[in-house]
C-alpha cells in the first residue's frame, strides 16, 4: 500500500509531499518532468520490491519552496536535504528523465553519498547530432507520441481515459503544467544541459542506465553516451518501450534493478 505525507526540509525551507511503501532495501524515486501520477502505477510496482520513498519537488502537486531552488545545484542539495528529512542513509536511488539527471548531479557532486544508481532515460548530456525536442514547445496531443512506443497506453495513462482535446481536458493540464513546467524549466529550459559533462567523471556510485528501446524524447544513442562517462556503468535497452519505459515494462526495469542488489 502506497501512503504519502508532508515532510519539512531544510529547517522548513520547503515543505514536500512524499509517496512511500513497501519493505526492504530503501529506494529514493526521483519523478521526470511530468511528476507522478494518480495512484503511479510504478512506484506501486517498485513497492513490491522495495521500501520505496517518493518525493514531489516543489512545484509538483501541493510540495512547496520552488522559489528557493534558483539552479541545479539548489535542486541537487535539496534532494539530498530530503534524504536527511527522511532520515535515508545511501538508498538506492532510481531517477527517471529530469529525475535521471538530478541523481546524476547528486552523485557527481557528492560522490562517497551514492553507492548505487538507476538512471532510467536520463537528461543531463547534449549530443549535437542528436538534439532532444523541446518539451516546452509541445502541446497535449504530442506528449504521447514522443513519451510512448505504445500511443494508445499512453492516452490512456496520461487522461485516465478523458478525451484529450476536451477543452476542460485541456484547460486542466495546462493549469497543471505551468506549474510544474515552471520548476522543470530551471534544468530543462531551452536545453537539459546544466554542465553535467564537466563533473559526470567524479561518479562512484555502480550504475545501472536503462533506455526504451524506442525513446523518442531522449533517443538511446544518449545511453551509450553516459556509459561511457560512468566508469563501470552497465546499459539496458529495452524493447518495445519508449521513453515512459518504465510504465510500459515496468517488470523489465525492476528485473535490470536486480544486478544493483
Amino acid at each position: 500500500m502506497i501512503t504519502s505525507r508532508m515532510i519539512d526540509v531544510a529547517q522548513g525551507r520547503a515543505q514536500v509531499r512524499v509517496y512511500e511503501g513497501g519493505e526492504g532495501t530503501p529506494l529514493l524515486y526521483l519523478h521526470g518532468a511530468g511528476g507522478l501520477f494518480p495512484d503511479d502505477p510504478f512506484v506501486a510496482a517498485l513497492a513490491k520490491h522495495y521500501r520505496v520513498y517518493a518525493p514531489l519537488l516543489p512545484g509538483y502537486g501541493d510540495s512547496e519552496g520552488a522559489e528557493r531552488l534558483r539552479d541545479m545545484l539548489d535542486v541537487t542539495l535539496h534532494c539530498y536535504d530530503v534524504m536527511d528529512a527522511l532520515k535515508l542513509s545511501k538508498p538506492l536511488v532510481m531517477g527517471h528523465s529530469m529525475g535521471g539527471m538530478i541523481a546524476a548531479e547528486m552523485a557527481a557532486v557528492a560522490p562517497n553519498e551514492i553507492e548505487r544508481m538507476a538512471l532510467i532515460c536520463p537528461a543531463g548530456l547534449w549530443l549535437d547530432a542528436a538534439p532532444i525536442p523541446d518539451i516546452f514547445a509541445m502541446v497535449p496531443s504530442e506528449f504521447p507520441g514522443y513519451l510512448f512506443y505504445d500511443t494508445a497506453f499512453g492516452v490512456q495513462l496520461m487522461t485516465a481515459g478523458q478525451d484529450m482535446n476536451n477543452l476542460d481536458f485541456l484547460v486542466q493540464f495546462l493549469v497543471m503544467n505551468a506549474k510544474r513546467f515552471g520548476m522543470a524549466g530551471k534544468l530543462l529550459f531551452p536545453i537539459p544541459d546544466r554542465g553535467l559533462s564537466d563533473r559526470i567523471h567524479r561518479i562512484k556510485a555502480r550504475t545501472l542506465l536503462i533506455w526504451g528501446e524506442h525513446d523518442k524524447l531522449i533517443p538511446p544513442v544518449y545511453g551509450p553516451a553516459f556509459q561511457a562517462k560512468i566508469a563501470g556503468a552497465r546499459l539496458e535497452t529495452i524493447k518495445g518501450a519508449g521513453h515512459m519505459v518504465n510504465y510500459e515494462k515496468p517488470e523489465a526495469v525492476i528485473a535490470a534493478l536486480k544486478g544493483l542488489n
